[in-house]
C-alpha cells in the first residue's frame, strides 16, 4: 500500500479565536505548524454562518499553501455563494459536504444520489476550473456510485458512526468499520480515489488507515483538542506515526 496522506482540518483554531474576537490564535499559524510538522495538506471549511473560519481565513489559506507547496481543501456546501468563492480562490480540491445551520458538526454524509440534479452543476463547473472535486458520503456504495458517474474524481468517507461506535463500545463498530472497508472496495474498483475523516483520533485511526483504497485521512478536530495539552507539532507526530504504523502493518499482511 502506498503511503498515507494526512490533512489537518484547522477550523477549530478558528472557534477557539471566535470565542473571544480579535486574531488570536490564527488558523494561517497552525496551517504553518502542521505542515512543518508533517502534514500533507489543510482543509478549512466555510460555512455559511462563518461560526470558525472565515473568508478571510480562506484567501489566506490559499495563499499560504501554495507557498508552501501543499494542497488546500476546501470543506463546501453546495451552494451559489460557496461554489462562487470556491471559484475565486482555486483550492486544489473541493470536498462538498451537508451543511445545516442547527448541527454542531456534520452528522453524515452527502447524499449525492437524491441531490444529483443539484449537485452535478456544481462539480462540473468546479472540475472545469481544475478543482479536483471530492463527494463527502456515508459508507454506502450506491453513493460512491452516483459521485463517480457526475465526474467527482474523489470520495470522502464519513467515518463518524465508526468512530463514535468505538469510544461508546458499541458491538456495531465491527460492522460499521466493514462497511467502510466494502465502500472502499468498491470506490476504487470504479475508478474513485478514496479519502476518509469525521471523529477520527488515536484510537480509532488504525483500522480506518488499513483500509488499502483509502489514500487520505482529513482529521482536525482531535489534533487540535490534543494540541492543548501536547502542542500541535506532537499531536500530528503521533498521529503521522499510527497511521504510518497502520499502513505498515497492511503490507506485511
Amino acid at each position: 500500500m502506498s503511503k498515507l496522506r494526512l490533512g489537518v482540518n484547522i477550523d477549530h483554531v478558528a472557534t477557539i479565536r471566535n470565542a473571544r474576537g480579535g486574531d488570536y490564535p490564527d488558523p494561517v499559524r497552525a496551517a504553518e505548524l502542521a505542515i512543518a510538522a508533517g502534514a500533507d495538506g489543510i482543509t478549512a471549511h466555510l460555512r455559511e454562518d462563518r461560526r470558525h473560519i472565515s473568508d478571510a481565513d480562506i484567501e489566506a489559506l490559499a495563499a499560504v499553501t501554495r507557498k508552501r507547496g501543499r494542497p488546500l481543501n476546501f470543506e463546501m456546501a453546495v451552494t451559489d455563494e460557496m461554489e462562487a468563492i470556491a471559484l475565486s480562490h482555486l483550492p486544489h480540491a473541493a470536498c462538498l459536504v451537508p451543511e445545516r445551520r442547527e448541527e454542531r458538526t456534520t452528522e453524515g454524509g452527502l447524499d449525492v444520489v437524491g441531490g444529483h440534479n443539484h449537485i452535478a452543476p456544481v462539480v462540473a463547473r468546479l472540475a472545469a476550473a481544475g478543482v479536483r472535486v471530492s463527494c463527502f458520503i456515508d459508507a454506502d456504495p450506491a453513493q460512491a456510485a452516483a459521485a463517480k458517474a457526475m465526474g467527482a474524481q474523489v470520495v470522502e468517507l464519513h467515518t463518524g458512526a465508526y468512530c463514535d461506535a468505538v469510544r461508546e463500545r458499541s458491538p456495531q463498530a465491527p460492522a460499521l468499520l466493514e462497511s467502510l472497508r466494502a465502500t472502499a472496495a468498491e470506490a476504487g474498483r470504479i475508478g474513485l480515489e478514496v479519502h476518509a475523516g469525521h471523529g477520527i483520533d488515536y484510537e480509532t485511526v488504525k483500522p480506518i488507515a488499513a483500509i488499502p483504497q483509502v489514500t487520505e485521512l482529513n482529521i482536525g478536530h482531535f489534533l487540535i483538542g490534543e494540541a492543548i495539552f501536547v502542542g500541535l507539532t506532537a499531536a500530528i507526530q503521533r498521529m503521522r506515526a499510527l497511521m504510518d504504523e497502520a499502513r505498515a502493518s497492511g503490507r506485511a499482511a
